[in-house]
Order: structure tokens, then sequence, then C-alpha cells
């Protein structure tokens, strides 16, 4: 991985990879196994609920990483992430920045629009970046061009909140105009998809539905079960869940009473993250996010289980190819 134009935060890392935030499934538990596992942990800010507990969970989760950085001293220990979602609908927005700022988290993940400059300033004032998710060309130029320090490209196949555009068309376009931190997500689930993302471009591949089927992850185990039941053709895209499309489970949607092969579409002015956009089923509690990749797991593992697995997979794939 080359690391000439890639801020220090994200330099060091045990593989080339940012766990996703995931709603309801990322929490602290699971974002400290990631950190330690040598990755970037992330979690959304809006699942530490009430808004009191953001300030208890980064205390915690930092406090724990710094007792396991003195005791294991050299061991690559990845960075903390807070993924906000810059909306209307979000009304802690400024207070859940605040926190993060007092907290210094070093890396930022802003969702749906473009981070306001008093929250750039915020972050950039401790030394923090933020990375901003990206489904086409308008949205990382109007990104860019509002100061953020890097681009996550949510291409075809990923999990929850997710674009239509091929990741080679996706990286490829950005590329030509973007020499920063970039990002991929969209149903990389295996160390082979690792590489591949960076052969495309890529600097880190952007993980987040193989984290629901490991043993840290905060879902109760009829999800965890469903991701192992699942293949890509049980992934359903539809807005009419939150107001933006995203790929959701199958089996989730059909418990719901729902058809999944004719769900109404949403108006946009539905949003409401978290509460069920267009339906009444209540996004993501009774509707599950997941990614293509759910018929690439076939078992529950740890966190450092699946590291493991991943590391042997793409140092295997970078001898395949005689990297």
């Amino acid at each position: 991985m080359s690391t000439h134009r890639l801020p220090p935060v994200l330099q060091n890392l045990s593989l080339p990879v940012i766990a996703s935030p995931m709603f309801i499934a990322s929490g602290p538990a699971l974002v400290k196994a990631q950190c330690k596992a040598g990755i970037v942990g992330s979690f959304p800010a809006l699942n530490a609920r009430p808004a009191e507990l953001l300030d208890t969970w980064l205390t915690d989760i930092q406090e724990d990483l710094a007792a396991f950085r003195a005791a294991h001293p050299g061991k690559p220990v990845g960075p903390i992430a807070v993924n906000q979602i810059v909306h209307q609908s979000n009304d802690r927005l400024a207070h859940d920045v605040e926190v993060c700022v007092k907290h210094q988290v070093p890396i930022i993940i802003s969702s749906l629009r473009a981070p306001p400059k008093e929250m750039l300033d915020a972050v950039h004032s401790y030394g923090g970046i933020v990375l901003h998710d990206v489904i086409s060309i308008r949205h990382a130029q109007k990104a860019l061009e509002a100061g953020v320090d890097g681009l996550i490209l949510v291409a075809a196949g990923a999990g929850g909140h997710a674009g239509a555009l091929s990741p080679f068309a996706l990286v490829g376009e950005v590329r030509k105009f973007f020499d920063g931190p970039v990002a991929l997500s969209g149903s990389i689930a295996t160390g082979d998809a690792i590489l591949a993302a960076q052969a495309m471009g890529a600097d880190f591949a952007y993980i987040g539905s193989r984290w629901l089927a490991t043993k840290e992850s905060n879902v109760d185990d009829a999800y965890r079960q469903a991701i192992l039941e699942s293949t890509a053709a049980d992934v359903i895209y539809t807005n009419l869940f939150t107001g933006v499309h995203g790929n959701y489970l199958r089996k989730s949607i059909v418990a719901a009473g729902l058809d999944p092969e004719n769900l109404p579409t949403a108006d946009k002015s539905t949003m409401n993250f978290g509460s069920g956009g267009g339906s009444k089923a209540k996004a993501w509690r009774d509707i599950w996010g997941a990614g293509q990749g759910v018929g690439l797991m076939d078992s529950v593992l740890s966190v450092e289980e699946v590291m493991e697995k991943l590391k042997a997979e793409y140092a295997a794939a970078r001898k395949r190819l005689a990297l």
C-alpha cells in the first residue's frame, strides 16, 4: 500500500482495511476488537443512545485501547472513527461533533451531505481527518470542494445505504481528479477482494457486512444466522426503509410482512434514519442491512479469527500474483 499521500493516522495498519460503521451492530465491543486487530474500528454516533452515552463510549474505548497499547508495545493498534450523519433529520449532529472534538477522535466519517465548514474546522483543529461517503462523482466533487480529507466510495453491492455504480467505474473516475485517501466499499469480504480494491486504485477496503457475523457485533443471533444462510440473490436494493437506497436481507423484509419483489418507492421527504422511512418497519431494528458479499460467510467467528483469515487470503493473493 502506498503511503505518500496518506495521513499518518491511516498508515501502519495490519491490513489496509477500514471497518465501516453499522447501525446497531457497531458498538464498543466490536470497535475495540477491530482496533486491537490493527485496522480502523468505527461506529455511528447515533448508535450511542441517549446522546449522553457517546461520551461514555468514547471514554471506555480510548481507555481500553490505551491499556492494550501499553501491554502490547510494537503491535499495530488501529484508530477510532465515528460516523456522523449530516442531514436535517439528525438533531444530534452539533452535540455529537462536540463530543468527538472533546475526545479528539482521529477520524470522522461523514455521510449523506458534505460536512459544514464549522464541523471540518473543529475536526482539523486537533489534527483529525474527515472521510466522506459518496456514491457518485458529483457527490465526490462536492465533498472535496467542501474540504474533506478523503473519500469512501460506496459502490454497487455494499451493505446498508449503497450506490449502484461499478467499483471499476467509480474508482477510476475519482482517481482522475483526486490523489488523496480513498476507501472502496461493495461486497468486500475476503483478503483477495482487499487486494483487488488496491489494484483498482483504492488505498483501503471499507468492510461492513463481514463483521455482522462476528461474536462481537451487537446484533441478535437471528440476524447472524440470516447472514450465514443468505447469498447475493437474497439482498434487496430499495429506498423504502429510510428514503435512501440501500441493500437489505430478503428474510427480514419477508418477516416484516412485505413482498421483497414488490416494494413501493419511498419519497425522499420520508428520510428518517433508524425510524423506517416510508415503511412501518424500523430500519435497522426490523430490516437488516447487508451487502452482496453475504454468500461468502459461513460461520460466526471472532474479529480476531476473521482478521487471521483475511490476512492469510490477502497474503495468498499477493503470492499468486507474485507481488
